[in-house]
């Protein structure tokens, strides 16, 4: 069964796209939006094991330049 987690992201002013464009397409992300509001992207991710949520938003996507900062929303299982 996979876990859901959906990460809010605020960026610096002008780098939404470049963090946008260096999410998409990392394993484990299934939808990346950009947003109005005071988020700037919301990021779906879908993994097998709660454990591989950690390493993705501190090994890949906290230390994307322009992130300023993330808080993250794990669903519960069904």
């Amino acid at each position: 069964m996979a876990i859901k987690a959906y990460v809010l992201i605020v960026t610096d002013p002008g780098n939404t796209k470049n963090v946008l464009a260096e999410i998409q397409g990392m394993q484990g992300i299934e939808a990346v939006h950009e947003v109005m509001g005071p988020y700037d992207i919301v990021v779906e991710i879908s993994v097998d094991n709660l454990q591989e949520i950690p390493r993705i938003l501190g090994d890949r996507i906290r230390p994307i330049e322009g992130v300023q900062s993330t808080t993250s929303l794990v669903t519960f299982p069904d």
